[in-house]
């Protein structure tokens, strides 16, 4: 068998753990919207009025979306690579993408707001927008890969042209008046946004417009071609790649003249300048914000590219990354739960929690949350609670290849 059959039928371990260790800091990203103090109240990301560790526990937690979304496109190419036809593949896009949307406003909104008022609708958040960038891609798999890959690279690169067309702010988050069908469309492509729906009855906050990231899968879904390649090729141009975005992004950043919505500007210390310059947009997520993050996944896609998960350390990483869906449900249950439990025993009022998402900063007391030793003790409960439950549904989905599994 040749080395380039065995990749592509082998599972790639490289994936499972860059997707593993996103995964693990995204739980901290979750873990402190619930437990740290300020984290409602004030930016973690604001190099004004932050600290270095409440921006970098926030910084970090940036390299979440966008690598599970580059993943995601990674993994359709495997499973075609893998020999699935494209009606086949087409139609569990379309399927797998409906099943994630009706999740995300149903089973994750409750477990992140812990009510069934719905009068908040929910988040339309990372498994919305990987729902409808699959239910996209369903189609696009039928074009060539290079044409794709050009169209996705062009919308990560093009799409802050856009941002001078926004939406003021009494529109986007006030919604008076209530945007009509071109400004909704508007903000479901391209502007984040608080929708209302139902004639106002409701609201949802859409947190992804649809074209940088639809834009990510399709660049994803090209470089999975990176391993039809031999092994020493593959890692080459992984790394060429991925220190050729990364370099981009300090380059761009420094001319300080497209690439974000929001120049970083000097501050009154060097600290903060630099936690300006590192602080770029992610709602939607610019082109430096892109850069900035997937850049460093595929140096990690290249120097990881030859274990063999035998370490501990790789074990762990390949093992949430084995399970994403079945991870991301728990771990917002997990996050959530840790907040109301904490300030439970603290004595602390617990209401703020049960709350809709938007109304948790102005419902919360002026006591509430813990501070950032407490928040990392937290997450890393959490992981060590969350590690042999995945472990579990890994041996479940390894020993049973019924189809449904497929969509968890």
């Amino acid at each position: 068998m040749t080395e380039q059959t065995t990749t592509l039928r082998d599972r790639i371990y490289s994936i499972d753990l860059l997707r593993g260790i996103v995964m693990m800091i995204m739980l901290l990203d979750h873990t402190r919207e619930f437990v740290h103090a300020g984290a409602l109240t004030s930016d973690p990301t604001d190099p004004a009025t932050t600290t270095a560790a409440v921006f970098f526990t926030r910084w970090i937690t940036h390299f979440c979306a966008p690598i599970f979304v580059f993943l995601s496109g990674v993994s359709i190419y495997l499973q075609k690579a893998n020999g699935k036809t494209n009606g086949e593949l087409s139609w569990f896009l379309v399927t797998r993408g409906l099943w994630l949307v009706f999740l995300e406003f149903t089973l994750i909104r409750f477990l992140i707001v812990f009510n069934l008022d719905y009068t908040f609708f929910g988040m339309a958040q990372v498994i919305w927008v990987i729902g409808i960038s699959m239910i996209v891609m369903a189609a696009l798999i039928y074009l060539p890969v290079r044409i794709i890959g050009i169209a996705g690279v062009l919308m990560i690169v093009l799409h802050n042209l856009l941002d001078r067309f926004s939406l003021p702010p009494n529109i986007a988050f006030a919604a008076t008046p209530p945007p009509d069908a071109l400004q909704t469309l508007w903000i479901i492509l391209h502007q984040q946004a608080i929708l209302p729906l139902f004639g106002g009855a409701s609201t949802a906050l859409l947190a992804y417009p649809l074209i940088p990231w639809v834009g990510v899968m399709a660049a994803g879904y090209a470089l999975g071609t990176l391993y039809s390649l031999e092994r020493d090729t593959r890692q080459k141009w992984l790394l060429r790649l991925g220190m050729a975005a990364t370099a981009l992004f300090v380059i761009l950043r420094a001319i300080n003249v497209y690439g974000d919505p929001v120049p970083w500007k000097y501050q009154d210390t060097s600290v903060a300048t630099v936690l300006s310059f590192f602080n770029v947009s992610k709602y939607p997520p610019s082109l430096a914000f892109l850069l900035m993050t997937i850049g460093p996944g595929m140096i990690v896609l290249a120097l990881t590219d030859r274990i063999d998960a035998k370490s501990l350390w790789q074990r762990i990483c390949v093992t949430f990354g084995r399970v994403p869906m079945f991870y991301y449900i728990l771990q917002w249950l997990t996050a959530h739960s840790m907040g109301v439990i904490l300030s439970a025993l603290a004595g602390k009022q617990i209401g703020y929690l049960f709350v809709g998402i938007l109304a948790m900063g102005q419902a919360a007391p002026p006591n509430y949350g813990f501070s950032l030793a407490i928040t990392y003790a937290a997450w890393i409960s959490g992981l060590i609670i969350l590690y042999p439950l995945c472990k579990w549904w890994s041996g479940v989905k390894s020993r049973n290849k019924h189809w449904a599994l497929g969509y968890l």
